[in-house]
């Protein structure tokens, strides 16, 4: 597993790419690593550590997951 602690755009593609395969995103392709800045580092991690504490998720708490990964696109 990756150091977290480290503020990298690997780091940040490493959350991305898990948050995407837990969720099981059927948008996942159009929701590419590369599109996530480093400057949303500590955002990207939180979303990172509330997906990766759950096993399993409801359709509204996907969407919710989502809508704020969305949020947090470089635009």
């Amino acid at each position: 597993m990756a150091n977290l602690d480290e503020q990298t755009q690997q780091n940040v593609e490493y959350m991305i790419e898990s948050i995407k395969s837990k969720l099981r995103m059927a948008t996942a392709a159009a929701m590419q690593a590369s599109h996530f800045d480093i400057k949303q580092y500590e955002d990207i991690r939180d979303l990172y550590e509330v997906v990766a504490s759950k096993e399993h998720f409801s359709i509204s708490e996907v969407e919710a997951l989502v809508s704020e990964l969305g949020k947090l696109r470089n635009k």
